[in-house]
């Protein structure tokens, strides 16, 4: 039971490190142009809601880890 609680945490763990990373290469595409639409404005704003939100949850995953092993 345990061993499957391990793994799934990891790979949730694993899942939102490749999100937050996917948010952070998308959000510095972006602080490379030298103007953003508005559409590119919007999506920037959104970007850097969803990468904190991930980085929330691997924080709150990574104190429970201890819990769980």
């Amino acid at each position: 039971m345990d061993e499957i609680n391990d793994a799934t945490l990891s790979a949730e763990l694993d899942r939102l490190h490749a999100e937050h990373h996917r948010y952070a290469q998308r959000l510095e595409e972006l602080l490379q142009k030298p103007y953003l639409t508005v559409d590119e404005q919007l999506e920037e704003v959104r970007l850097k809601k969803l990468k904190l939100h991930a980085k929330d949850l691997i924080f709150a995953l990574e104190r429970r880890a201890p819990a769980v092993a």
